[in-house]
């Protein structure tokens, strides 16, 4: 397992971090379906055994229970991984989600997060979205006050521009960006990855397999069996005509996995490690044998040859489009 430095910071993360989003489980709206907690424990002590030092989760994933069951595992690990959550998504009893970054919102999501983890400190708090726009300083200085009170170690944002990223920084230092970044979804790599590079803050990407389409194991009869409440039913990249254009893609990355001994799911998440200003990729797993599969592409580096076929492969997808 390669690890790297966050940014400007005194953390040196697995460039593979394990994401908590579906084992959150279902019945809310961004769910991934139905999810057996203890596949989830043991999927989490099998990514940490093989070198992931990590966990990124955030409190509206299951409606507070993807931190619950990682509070779990915490408690019974002897030594513990960073954990990494987010605030500013709330939900009401029936479920309904909505935005706050009001201060006494932003207080009483971090005293649940605490809570629901069993830890004194969390290592990275971030705003999950930059949403009410306006209310980004406010939420911004109440996280700042958390890690000057030691409530928090160091304090990143998800989802942000350029333009919200140099607001946050006025007030206090951006730790990190968790931006969404994979061989589908390039937008950050015009301006937000090049002013996080200048500027020394680190960059965790989410979904760099693209939520299982760039794994190699996505077939249209899979999408179809997908639970009702899995949130990618709803996704363009997973209906036709994209989903063709895109599975067509996995088929062009097949030979290169196969040459290095690795799955399509690795060589997707080497290729968005290729770049400088990344720290890491956070990859979800439902279970230990997937962490077990994409976890080899923690020590692994997409020779020059391959990024070059790679960069035509996409141009051709993008004509297609």
């Amino acid at each position: 397992m390669q690890f790297r430095k966050l940014g400007w910071t005194d953390l040196k993360f697995s460039v593979i971090g394990f994401g908590a989003w579906a084992i959150g489980g279902g019945g809310w709206k961004f769910s991934w379906g139905p999810q057996d907690d203890q596949q989830s424990i043991e999927a989490i002590k099998r990514g940490i055994e093989l070198g992931i030092n990590w966990i990124d989760t955030a409190a509206v994933y299951g409606l507070g229970h993807s931190e619950e069951v990682v509070g779990k595992v915490l408690k019974e690990l002897p030594e513990k991984p960073y954990v990494a959550t987010k605030c500013s998504l709330v939900w009401d009893e029936e479920g309904n989600i909505s935005n706050r970054l009001r201060k006494k919102s932003v207080e009483r999501e971090l005293d649940a997060s605490l809570k629901r983890l069993g830890v004194e400190v969390i290592d990275l708090y971030q705003i999950h979205w930059p949403i009410p726009d306006e209310e980004i300083e406010e939420g911004w200085e109440t996280i700042a006050g958390f890690v000057r009170s030691g409530k928090v170690r160091y304090a990143g944002v998800s989802n942000f521009n350029v333009e919200q990223m140099k607001r946050a920084q006025a007030i206090h230092p951006i730790a990190s960006l968790q931006p969404p970044y994979s061989m589908l979804k390039r937008d950050v790599e015009k301006e937000i990855l090049p002013y996080c590079g200048a500027n020394n803050i680190g960059v965790v990407a989410y979904s760099p397999m693209q939520k299982g389409l760039l794994t190699g194991k996505m077939t249209p009869e899979r999408i179809s069996s997908c639970a009702p409440d899995d949130h990618r039913r709803g996704d363009v990249m997973f209906q036709e005509p994209q989903l063709s254009i895109n599975l067509e893609l996995v088929d062009k990355l097949r030979p290169i996995a196969e040459r290095h001994g690795q799955s399509v799911g690795g060589v997707a998440i080497a290729w968005v490690l290729r770049r400088p200003e990344l720290t890491a990729a956070i990859v979800g797993a439902r279970s230990a044998a997937q962490i077990e599969e994409t976890v080899k592409a923690g020590d692994f580096s997409l020779p020059e040859e391959d990024i070059h076929k790679i960069d035509a492969y996409l141009r051709e997808r993008e004509q297609k489009l």
